[in-house]
């Protein structure tokens, strides 16, 4: 065999090499079936199949769309000092719970939106849009968020709305493992200290 001969040879094949590994890296990062996306959204997958009446076909294209749209995304890590600023936020919105429940449930909804924003998601009025993507990357907490905002929509500008405290509180909680995820590790300390609500 020539020289030449030889050298394309070693050309074809690593050309077919490279090609099969960038299907293969292409092909994991795309969910396949349904095991890949129980286990990336778990508790956000089981929603989505009961908004579907069930359907577990419609609700794995929903999930894998917005995988398809978000899941490139890579969000920001906020400055310390941007992070302090949240974190002075929420322990003040906790603070407020104490008087004053629905308040303080809107300031989390509030603080929520602008947090995610912060992070690179998309922006706070647009929020299912933002909703959709912060379940892509933080699927185990996004249903916190999903509460309280539901509990800040309600509550707004129509009085007593039938709303126990105890309800906002658990709201508040689930809302607080999603707030920790956006700002980072310096919130988990600073919560789990002195938190009230």
């Amino acid at each position: 065999m020539s020289t030449g001969l030889i050298i394309a040879l070693i050309v074809v094949v690593a050309v077919v090499v490279v090609a099969v590994a960038a299907l293969a890296a292409l092909r994991a990062r795309r969910p396949h079936g349904g095991r890949s996306l129980r286990r990336r959204f778990g508790p956000e997958y089981d929603r989505a199949v009961a908004r579907h009446d069930g359907d577990t076909a419609a609700a794995e294209r929903e999930l894998a769309e917005r995988v398809e749209r978000h899941g490139d995304l890579h969000p920001e890590p906020l400055e310390a000092a941007r992070r302090e600023r949240f974190e002075a936020r929420w322990t003040a919105a906790q603070e407020l719970f104490v008087d004053a429940p629905r308040a303080a449930v809107s300031e989390a909804d509030h603080l929520l939106a602008e947090a995610a924003e912060a992070k690179g998601f998309p922006d706070s009025h647009h929020y299912d849009e933002q909703l959709s993507a912060l379940s892509v990357h933080h699927a185990a907490h996004v249903e916190g968020y999903r509460h309280v905002h539901r509990l800040a929509q309600t509550s707004e500008g129509q009085g007593r709305d039938g709303r126990s405290t105890e309800e906002m509180r658990e709201a508040m909680v689930e809302a607080r493992e999603l707030f920790e995820d956006l700002v980072g590790a310096g919130a988990r300390t600073t919560h789990r200290k002195g938190s009230r609500v």
